[in-house]
């Protein structure tokens, strides 16, 4: 599950709110183990998944670095390669 949440910070454009709560339902959803809370759990689960992405948002608005900003679609090309060459046969 957690292979899911990838890095939101120094990226350009900067992280938006929806990538934001992703990696919170995806946090959240491996802290409690399970992708889908019982109706009994559904109230906190979501609760959780609100505040843990709120912290997020500061967290990631809040960092500084000096490195210039990722650029998007260069990192994820690289991410494909690296998956190319790790999944490929023989």
């Amino acid at each position: 599950m957690c292979r899911n949440i990838r890095t939101l910070h120094n990226f350009e454009p900067a992280a938006s709110d929806d990538e934001v709560h992703a990696a919170a339902l995806q946090y959240v959803r491996k802290i409690a183990g399970t992708t889908k809370p019982s109706k009994a759990n559904q109230e906190v689960f979501d609760r959780a998944v609100e505040e843990v992405a709120h912290l997020t948002r500061h967290l990631v608005d809040d960092l500084v670095t000096n490195a210039p900003a990722k650029d998007r679609e260069v990192e994820a090309a690289k991410a494909k390669t690296r998956a190319a060459k790790r999944y490929a046969p023989g």
